[in-house]
């Protein structure tokens, strides 16, 4: 898939003043500082489309990208900001909560996770708690460059091996790197490939 427009269409903290019709939207979360902002500029050819902050903990809003004039790119709070107010934690909470479970146009949700750490329980609790309210979602492993390849393997099946504890079935898996551009292709071919058997 070739994205040629995508344009910002609204942010808001209430799922149902999200945009109108009935067109696929694909969200992205993840914990703080795990490159959701770079991921989503690399996506769409945009520098800033998503603003990107050394900050942890910028998106505090549901915010929408139009693409294509076809489906919605859907930029979600990220999780468990440790640093973050308890109050401003379950305000996130609910946000995340409520658009996740009564967005009837979330299509898929891609959970991203720091490939340079081992498994999170925050992360895995998180993915849990997504099958267990039957979301569909997919990982995209970030930050593929900041690793050499024998490490970023080792991570990699370390999770594998921490999912398929609890999971009879691995989720699409996805590996990137913002800055080298590496999984792009991959990731706009699995969002095509749905937007296709949606239309058929």
């Amino acid at each position: 898939m070739d994205i040629k427009t995508a344009e910002f269409s609204i942010s808001n903290t209430d799922v149902r003043k999200c945009p109108a019709g009935h067109f696929p939207e694909y969200a992205f979360i993840g914990r703080s500082n795990v490159g959701k902002s770079s991921l989503i500029n690399m996506l769409t050819n945009r520098k800033d489309l998503a603003k990107t902050s050394s900050k942890p903990g910028k998106t505090l809003l549901i915010n929408h990208f139009w693409i294509n004039g076809e489906w919605y790119l859907v930029d979600l709070p990220g999780y468990g900001y440790a640093t973050a107010s308890k109050s401003t934690r379950d305000k996130l909470k609910r946000i995340i909560e409520s658009y996740i479970l009564f967005r009837e146009q979330l299509t898929n949700l891609f959970v991203l996770i720091d490939s340079r750490h081992e498994p999170q329980r925050i992360d895995l609790e998180f993915m849990q708690w997504l099958g267990e309210s039957n979301v569909p979602f997919a990982i995209v492993f970030t930050k593929k460059d900041k690793l050499g390849s024998a490490r970023f393997n080792e991570n990699i099946e370390a999770y594998k091996q921490k999912l398929l504890e609890t999971w009879e079935e691995l989720p699409p898996m996805f590996f990137t790197s913002s800055e080298k551009r590496e999984g792009r292709d991959e990731l706009l071919d699995y969002i095509d490939r749905i937007n296709r058997e949606l239309k058929g």
